[in-house]
């Protein structure tokens, strides 16, 4: 039996057109209608001033930073600790939300707000004895770096470190908990001839560890911003990023930004006070 023809409705092309759209712009804003977390956990192993131990008196510029910044959206900071090579592990499963401390080369396949928490320059160390200076890569032949597993280092030096790893007299990774304690040790006891380190973190770690040996500051080598970046294919990880940058320069606004560093003893831009040969900060800024 024949079926008559429906007669033609000039709205189903344009209600078809409109159903399309608004799938479309559900699935590409997923994370902005579903509600953010009231809580977001970020991990990290000590690197203090940056980021401290979780749950002292003093956690870190960077953390303070985040707690305030997240705070003027009712978001709480969940800081914990790890070693470096399992934060990043965590983030990538989804165990944890990011991770704080990082760098642009830390970390590519993270998402980095657009504002950064701090400032880190950092240079080579070596025994106090010692009269090396850092020349280029040439001169590290026949020397042994000390490094830390998954750290990012200055270009040159991450191409070097990764030609040489194999090779423990040339490149000695070290992990676990308090690496850079560990490093500096082995240095002291001449088991190792250098130390790649954030020199505020060096200048930090010497001051509040009067017990290990003063290393000598050998040649500044690298210099860039440092983060916290969020997991990658985090639901909610642009909006993350975003509210970040908007908490950092409220806090820029008002001059909270500038209090935080203070108290850290840094300058009002976030960055280090020199360190002297003795490992000591001499109070003038870069």
């Amino acid at each position: 039996m024949n079926s008559r023809p429906r007669p033609h409705d000039p709205y189903l092309p344009l209600l078809a057109f409109l159903l399309l759209f608004m799938a479309v712009a559900q699935s590409s804003n997923a994370d902005e209608l579903t509600p953010l977390p009231g809580q977001v956990v970020l991990a990290a192993d000590p690197w203090c001033p940056h980021n401290c131990e979780a749950g002292s008196t003093v956690e870190g510029y960077m953390v303070d930073i985040l707690r305030q910044a997240f705070a003027l959206q009712d978001i709480s900071v969940n800081y914990v600790n790890m070693s470096w090579e399992r934060a990043l592990q965590q983030a990538r499963s989804h165990r944890v939300d990011g991770i704080i401390g990082v760098f642009a080369g830390d970390a590519s396949d993270f998402l980095f707000p657009e504002e950064a928490l701090g400032y880190s320059e950092t240079m080579f160390f070596a025994h106090p004895d010692s009269h090396w200076t850092y020349e280029g890569l040439k001169s590290l032949e026949n020397r042994t770096l000390l490094v830390i597993s998954d750290y990012f280092y200055a270009p040159g030096i991450s191409q070097y470190i990764n030609n040489n790893r194999h090779q423990q007299d040339l490149v000695w990774e070290l992990s676990g908990e308090q690496p850079l304690t560990r490093a500096i040790t082995l240095i002291g006891q001449k088991r190792a001839n250098l130390l790649f380190e954030d020199r505020q973190v060096m200048a930090w770690t010497l001051r509040k560890r009067p017990d290990l040996p003063k290393l000598r500051s050998s040649g500044n080598i690298y210099a860039a911003p440092v983060y916290a970046a969020f997991a990658p294919a985090h639901p909610h990880a642009q909006a993350l990023a975003r509210i970040l940058s908007d908490g950092v320069r409220h806090l820029r606004a008002t001059g909270e930004l500038k209090r935080i560093y203070q108290s850290y003893g840094l300058g009002a831009d976030g960055k280090a006070r020199m360190v002297s040969p003795a490992g000591a900060p001499n109070n003038s800024s870069p």
